[in-house]
């Protein structure tokens, strides 16, 4: 296996917003559960957004694309979900339901890729479908943050469309890592 990251690919602008982002976390829990500062936390989730949809422009535009970036930001991605889920917990318990169906995704789509990488040396860029679930989910978990009193269907009808979204995600990358694998054996 080759020496996987120099400090070239590691230390990019890319990289940088998505390290941004990881620093964005424990900000946005903090407005969000110690201060109760909604919309003040909206506002960094906002910036998050931001700054993933601009990493990969970025990336692409200025040929920084690189393996760490790869891993890097789907990371930044699923931490700042389960800071949604956790700080969401206590006006919706019921969202520990999408919990397991998110943690459920992100285990075996993490074991394939794991899979993956080991039996063939490359790293696979986010799906489509991966950025639509994330987007999905964001903006409905933006949603019950910026209405605290929506009404209970509604905060129902996002947590079904998120683990729907969710599921067809896992089933698009479990589906894309077998043919993968497969094609890599020929």
């Amino acid at each position: 296996m080759k020496k996987r990251w120099s400090k070239k690919e590691i230390w990019t602008i890319p990289n940088g917003m998505s390290l941004f982002r990881l620093l964005l976390i424990p900000i946005f829990l903090w407005l969000y559960c110690v201060k109760e500062a909604h919309i003040a936390a909206l506002a960094v989730l906002a910036l998050s957004a931001l700054t993933d949809v601009f990493d990969g422009v970025v990336a692409r535009k200025l040929d920084m694309v690189s393996d760490f970036g790869k891993i890097l930001d789907p990371i930044a991605d699923k931490l700042t979900q389960a800071a949604l889920i956790f700080s969401l917990s206590v006006r919706y318990p019921e969202i520990w339901a999408l919990f397991v169906i998110f943690a459920l995704k992100e285990i075996s789509i993490g074991i394939i890729g794991l899979i993956a990488l080991k039996k063939t040396d490359t790293v696979n860029s986010a799906q489509w479908y991966g950025k639509l679930a994330t987007v999905v989910f964001e903006s409905s978990m933006a949603i019950l943050l910026l209405f605290p009193s929506i009404p209970k269907t509604a905060a129902d009808f996002l947590f079904l469309l998120c683990s729907a979204v969710i599921l067809f995600s896992l089933v698009m990358y479990l589906l894309f890592f077998l043919q993968f694998l497969k094609d890599s054996k020929k």
